[in-house]
């Protein structure tokens, strides 16, 4: 272990670590990594947002949503008369 922490006590924090020594019998480097176990531990990664459903199906097509091609006629009605209904 290369790096070396300093930290401003206050006396109140001082008590704390001075108890810790004492009763657990740990050094103040160790109490430090100790704390900071447990601050880790209580504080996992975040991980980044997934969208639902990104990346589960594969259509083959690699330009399947930039193709205009492709999009000809998305999100109409499959019957250009209004009003008669769909046989199905």
């Amino acid at each position: 272990m290369a790096n070396t922490i300093q930290a401003r006590l206050d006396a109140d924090e001082q008590q704390i670590l001075q108890r810790l020594q004492r009763e657990l019998g740990l050094s103040p480097s160790q109490a430090v990594r100790e704390g900071l176990k447990l601050l880790n531990a209580s504080h996992p990664p975040r991980q980044a947002p997934r969208v639902i459903g990104l990346g589960k199906f594969d259509s083959g097509i690699s330009d399947l949503g930039s193709n205009k091609k492709h999009l000809e006629g998305f999100g109409r009605s499959p019957n250009p008369v209004k009003g008669k209904p769909v046989k199905g």
